[in-house]
């Protein structure tokens, strides 16, 4: 049966304006992988990356690559041959899922095995900005169980004591985006745990991050820019004391399954996290998230409106998807 591929870039409008350390966007621009057969359709969703070097030219141009592979019947263990990690083997991975899915009448929970999916307490995100601003935000989110402040600052004890301050009862886990520096991480850090922050989020540049072998961890770090695939675990240990497991990074849910496994084996805490998309770009990570520490799967959250339908979201709360939306 043959499948047909279709690709569709979409832009999904920012309640307000979402910023990090690196700059700041007002739309999520996605790419939208869609896989027929002529009964059923399988969908998945994936967020170019410019700190990669994706952009949706080169992502829809990768994708675009697999058209005839897949139209000859490609599986979603065959990708790896034929397509790198990234944003666009997400795409085409995770509809692959969702085809296999649809086509056997199956959740593709029960295809890999996993005990019945739970509710997941996911991590709501203050954006980056001065101290004041960035405590109001918190102080507005001070009943969320968890919060991912987003920093990255020559300066950010301020931020951190602020934000603190204004949700004492949240966890509260800093994302530097790479932003710190070897001159300012460990006043950054030492200031996180007197703050009582749970766990801090890549610090430091990608291949610039040995300083982490030989400083005190007084909270634990998570890498995130430097934790692409399963064959990154091994530099990161010493380093890191969690990963961050993105779908756009590892490639897909194959992979992050498989990154996933090999993270707990090498005793690796874990973060399932995702890029600023829609619910369905979310769906497939839910299932990975099932076995994380933290959960970082708010990017729904962040949009003024979501795909319909969507996952559920109660406060915090993350239900699983429904086959609907994906799986």
């Amino acid at each position: 049966m043959m499948t047909i591929l279709e690709i569709t870039v979409e832009r999904w409008p920012i309640a307000g304006t979402f910023t990090i350390s690196r700059g700041s966007k007002t739309e999520a621009a996605v790419v939208l992988c869609t896989l027929r057969d002529g009964l059923y359709t399988g969908r998945g969703e994936c967020v170019p990356y410019a700190r990669y070097g994706e952009s949706l030219d080169s992502v829809c141009a990768e994708i675009e690559k697999l058209r005839d592979a897949l139209a000859a019947g490609a599986t979603r263990e065959d990708l790896h041959g034929l397509i790198g990690e990234g944003a666009a083997r997400n795409a085409v991975d995770c509809a692959l899922w969702d085809l296999e899915a649809k086509r056997s009448g199956k959740r593709v929970a029960d295809i890999i095995g996993l005990p019945p999916l739970k509710t997941l307490t996911t991590a709501v995100t203050v954006s980056f900005g001065d101290a004041e601003t960035m405590a109001a935000s918190a102080r507005a989110m001070a009943d969320r169980p968890v919060i991912k402040v987003k920093v990255g600052g020559e300066d950010d004890e301020e931020r951190i004591f602020a934000v603190a301050e204004a949700a004492p009862k949240s966890r509260i886990i800093l994302d530097a985006n790479e932003g710190w520096t070897d001159a300012n991480i460990v006043r950054h850090m030492l200031a996180a745990a007197k703050a009582g922050i749970v766990l801090i989020e890549q610090p430091l540049p990608a291949g610039k991050d040995a300083i982490l072998s030989t400083i005190p961890h007084p909270v634990p770090i998570c890498a995130d820019e430097s934790a692409h695939g399963t064959d990154d675990l091994h530099n990161l240990l010493g380093r890191y004391d969690s990963i961050n497991i993105k779908l756009d990074k590892t490639g897909g849910l194959t992979e992050a399954l498989r990154m996933q496994k090999r993270a707990r084996d090498l005793d690796f805490g874990i973060m399932v996290g995702c890029m600023v998309g829609t619910s369905l770009a979310m769906a497939p990570a839910v299932l990975v998230a099932q076995d994380a520490d933290f959960v970082d799967l708010d990017g729904p959250l962040i949009l003024k409106e979501d795909r319909s339908p969507g996952l559920v979201f109660a406060g915090s709360l993350v239900s699983p998807p429904e086959p609907q939306l994906w799986g």
